[in-house]
């Protein structure tokens, strides 16, 4: 699929079909004043005669001849002063939608140009053109890999976006899109590979591919006998049971000042979860294969930083396991002593996610970090407190936190911050190790948080509980790709000019 922007006026440009927004209420864009004083008025008379309504995310295609496109879709906008960036991205998928399957070849998209209210960010037409080169990308995107018959291949293979001028500025957003949405894409590739194929030692080859693929990353891959000689029991425990060996994973992104610190985010990747001998219930086991959805979030996000190389250094670490029950398996009751020394009785192995992350946090401090952010599926306690709207979000310093919450905002892949307080870090005691690895019933989420806090306290720290949003279940049953858009919008924050 070939994506490109064009400040050419919509009448001198030629395209199978010409894509308009229309408002419910408010002020049409200049784009669709320009299409209908060069179609005579047509959309003003489907407009009165109620064959369009502009209702938010409606569509609607019109057949033309004499013109320089073969047809009109007209994408609904809504109401101007309900235009939120989630409610405008809600018309682009639509706009999508509308478009994948259809017999167009090549469209003419003009809804850079349509105002977005309530974000400062999104209002501009950096942001706008960066939000439609991500939706373009993540909105086209299947996953056919293991599929004998292959799909009818589309017909669209080309998009033009209006921009309503040319530069530097207006390209890179509108790139920089168009880069989130494949690495997106390819958080969505890894989650989706069964795991019989997507294993720890798998990971790590496709780590390896992305540092060949790209100069700019540097891949470094720990086996289980030097994760043993480090001390990283607790990555080891979870992996006992499988016959597919653990692995730790190390990407890093040096574009930045070599001085400057770097940001560190930190994956779970738990390839297959059966819960290990506190062993899950068999419906919908299979979607625990999305268990490494943390370090597939992390593989999208240093893709987008090896393509759009920004000034800023990331160094990403992933801690890759099975959790399988055999004879060799952790039990409940086990006490491990992890990389930072300190001791934890398991009492529960379905808890597994914090133990490989546990050393992980520790293994981070020799980056001397600016920041560290991991992501994982980690509670089904966290889908019952945000279900798959958002991602939970906890930390030990506001300001991450706020930048974190900030960037999920203007990417609309927005999180919710819940309490770390020391209340709640009673509920790890146990009568014979350091702390134990779950909590009762209450809090799920935060104890768990409470859990990995502990190895975190040298420096700043957020956790984003991505088990509400990592996946879709259901008929679209599939990986989502967050929190990639959130991610790399706090990346670039932080990025140079």
């Amino acid at each position: 699929m070939n994506f490109s922007l064009s400040s050419k006026a919509i009448v001198s440009t030629k395209a199978d079909c010409l894509v308009i927004g229309l408002p419910e209420k408010g002020t049409w864009p200049e784009s669709t004043t320009q299409a209908d004083d060069a179609l005579g008025g047509l959309i003003k008379t489907l407009q009165k005669n109620g064959d369009i309504s502009g209702k938010n995310a409606t569509t609607r295609s019109v057949p033309l001849s004499d013109q320089p496109w073969s047809r009109l879709l007209v994408v609904g906008t809504g109401k101007d002063s309900e235009r939120t960036p989630a409610a405008y991205r809600k018309a682009l998928i639509a706009l999508v939608g509308a478009l994948k399957d259809g017999p167009s070849k090549l469209a003419l998209v003009t809804l850079a140009d349509t105002a977005v209210t309530g974000a400062d960010a999104v209002s501009s037409g950096e942001a706008r053109l960066n939000l439609i080169g991500r939706t373009l990308e993540e909105q086209l995107y299947t996953f056919t890999d293991y599929k004998s018959e292959k799909p009818t291949a589309r017909k669209l293979n080309k998009v033009l976006v209006t921009a309503s001028a040319s530069g530097k500025a207006l390209k890179d957003a509108f790139n920089l899109g168009l880069a989130t949405g494949r690495g997106m894409n390819f958080t969505r590739d890894l989650g989706n590979t069964p795991p019989n194929i997507c294993h720890p030692e798998w990971l790590a080859q496709q780590a390896k591919k992305l540092a060949k693929d790209h100069d700019c990353i540097k891949t470094e891959v720990f086996d289980e006998k030097q994760m043993e000689k480090m001390g990283m029991n607790t990555i080891l425990a979870v992996g006992k049971g499988s016959t597919q060996p653990p692995r730790l994973i190390v990407m890093e992104y040096r574009g930045g000042n070599p001085k400057d610190k770097p940001q560190v985010l930190v994956g779970k990747g738990i390839t297959f979860d059966t819960g290990g001998i506190s062993l899950k219930p068999g419906a919908g086991m299979d979607e625990m294969k999305y268990d490494m959805g943390g370090s597939a979030s992390v593989f999208g996000a240093m893709q987008v930083l090896a393509e759009t190389k920004p000034k800023i250094n990331v160094v990403a670490v992933i801690a890759a396991a099975e959790n399988m029950p055999d004879g060799g398996a952790c039990r409940p009751g086990d006490i491990v002593t992890t990389l930072s020394g300190q001791t934890v009785e398991i009492l529960n192995t379905d808890a597994e996610g914090r133990l490989v992350l546990c050393d992980a946090l520790t293994y981070v401090k020799k980056f001397d970090p600016a920041a560290v952010i991991d992501m994982a599926t980690l509670t089904g306690a966290c889908i019952v407190a945000l279900g798959h709207h958002a991602t939970g979000l906890l930390a030990n310093n506001d300001e991450l936190a706020n930048e974190l919450l900030a960037a999920g905002e203007r990417a609309d892949d927005r999180a919710w911050r819940l309490p770390l307080w020391d209340d709640y870090q009673s509920q790890l005691d146990s009568n014979f190790a350091d702390m134990q690895n779950i909590g009762d019933r209450s809090a799920g989420t935060i104890t768990a948080a409470c859990f990995l806090s502990r190895f975190a306290k040298e420096y700043r720290w957020a956790h984003l509980d991505i088990a509400g949003t990592a996946w879709q279940s259901g008929k679209a049953k599939g990986a989502s790709g967050r929190p990639v858009p959130l991610l790399v919008d706090y990346l670039m924050s932080h990025a140079g000019k």
